[in-house]
């Protein structure tokens, strides 16, 4: 299938967002990064910014955009809402930390935005789930995207904290397990990629009256030719190397320890997460051809 540059970039940077705001919706609960809040909130809606500015390059008629927003079922629509939901739930995030002036949120606004993290990841994710597409038609598929912000997330607040002289201990323990559940995500749904080949069969493959003997699929051929993405890219440098890096992070614990670590994480995960979803494209083989 032809690489959508543009939706990888989305999809990407919308796990980054979330993934940020998520993170530091957590240490609010318990009172933490005080003085990076407003920051991160800032970080948060610029890449969401970017994400819909990278979508943007993915339509031939832009300005017809809401042409798409015809029905709830539309995965576009349902992108649409929870990024509209996010936002709101950002504005009003912001809002309490300018009245507070302290870098403190009520609980309720840090739930929810943990809460509109979640969802706005899981249904962007969930937008690619078809069973037309063997390698796509999975849950693992939409794990591997919250896995990305799992990993994501934490790091970036770890690093903004440190330049912000926040006690970066606090999110620790949460870089660390970001990445160690991103890494589990990435790892399972990296062997489904490479599994779905098993999805078709022989029968079907020369349908083409035209030209009796070219291949209409290669999937065997395809994942194959993956296997560096998925196994080098994907898992040893976007799930492997943030994972080590998120646990030398904690051992030290000092500021400097995480502004060397923790962008050593965010900028291997950023590489693994673009690794899998080209090899995510790559291996996006229809079926329609049993049809």
């Amino acid at each position: 299938m032809e690489l959508q540059w543009p939706l990888i970039l989305f999809t990407t940077l919308v796990a980054w967002s979330a993934g940020t705001f998520g993170t530091q919706g957590i240490l609010a609960l318990r009172g933490g990064a005080r003085r990076s809040q407003a920051a991160l909130v800032v970080v948060s809606a610029a890449l969401l910014a970017l994400s819909g500015i990278a979508v943007f390059f993915h339509l031939e008629h832009w300005e017809r955009i809401f042409n798409g927003f015809g029905h709830l079922s539309s995965g576009i629509t349902q992108e649409l809402i929870a990024v509209v939901a996010f936002a709101a739930v950002a504005v009003a995030y912001f809002a309490c930390l300018r009245r507070s002036g302290e870098g403190a949120v009520p609980k309720w606004a840090a739930v929810l935005a943990v809460a509109a993290s979640l969802v706005l990841v899981a249904v962007c994710a969930h937008s690619y789930v078809m069973a037309a597409r063997p390698a796509w038609d999975s849950v693992l598929e939409v794990l591997s995207v919250v896995g990305a912000s799992c990993i994501l997330g934490p790091a970036t607040v770890a690093v903004v904290m440190a330049l912000r002289g926040d006690d970066v201990s606090a999110c620790g323990t949460l870089a660390l397990a970001g990445a160690a559940i991103g890494a589990v995500c990435i790892v399972a749904y990296a062997a489904f990629l490479q599994a779905s080949g098993g999805s078709f069969v022989e029968v079907g493959y020369y349908f083409d009256p035209t030209h009796p003997t070219a291949a209409m699929a290669d999937p065997e051929g395809a994942v194959g030719g993956q296997a560096g993405l998925l196994w080098l890219g994907a898992v040893a440098v976007g799930a492997a190397v943030p994972l080590v890096a998120a646990f030398l992070g904690r051992r030290r614990g000092t500021a400097g320890a995480w502004k060397v670590w923790g962008s050593v994480g965010v900028a291997c995960a950023l590489v693994g997460a673009v690794c899998l979803r080209v090899a995510f494209y790559e291996l996006g083989l229809s079926v329609f051809m049993f049809y």
